[in-house]
């Protein structure tokens, strides 16, 4: 019998107190979750590459727009050379996981390439290298720890929200204002 996937489709939230730099303030999207483990992209870490110079850095051509200057984000600490586009659930990419009907995750390099064009690929997409990744009961060890607070996602805090403020955001869907907790919460 295959357990539930229940945070398939949730925001991990970093507590405070977690100090891990791999994860301190982070908002992860969490893309899959089963009894085998848990994988999630952070959706609020930009590192210093945009998505024009990936693209170049892959042997594209593109035009010089706005899009291009998009950042890319590190999407986690596992396989940081393995690129990943979180999107809106439009065009036919080879390598793709539709998360809810709203938000998927594409990793072939036929995404990347309409990124490149801009008129074929997504509108609204982030693009990352590397994912969080968890084994199978480490992720739910963490929240009996409360190293996370959890909750669903949100499209808008994914692709509308500024980068420096989707943690505040994402805590903010679930009514906690995050800069006022403190690391010990849920502890009798």
């Amino acid at each position: 019998m295959t357990k539930p996937s229940f945070f398939t489709d949730q925001f991990l939230i970093a507590m405070p107190n977690l100090m891990d730099p791999n994860f301190f303030q982070s908002v992860t999207y969490i893309c899959q979750h089963n009894e085998y483990g848990a994988m999630g992209i952070i959706i609020n870490q930009p590192i210093d590459l945009t998505v024009g110079e990936l693209v170049t850095q892959v042997g594209l051509q593109h035009k010089d727009t706005i899009a291009m200057a998009q950042p890319v984000f590190r999407g986690g600490p596992v396989d940081v050379s393995s690129g990943f586009v979180i999107h809106r659930p439009v065009g036919n990419w080879k390598s793709t996981l539709d998360v809810n009907g709203n938000i998927a995750v594409s990793t072939s390099s036929d995404i990347i390439a309409a990124l490149a064009e801009e008129e074929h690929g997504p509108m609204q997409y982030i693009v990352a290298l590397g994912y969080a990744g968890w084994g199978a009961g480490q992720l739910e060890a963490e929240m009996a720890q409360n190293a996370w607070l959890n909750g669903p996602a949100n499209a808008q805090v994914i692709f509308e929200t500024r980068t420096d403020k989707r943690w505040e955001a994402a805590a903010r869907l679930l009514g906690v204002d995050i800069n006022q907790l403190i690391g010990s919460a849920g502890h009798a």
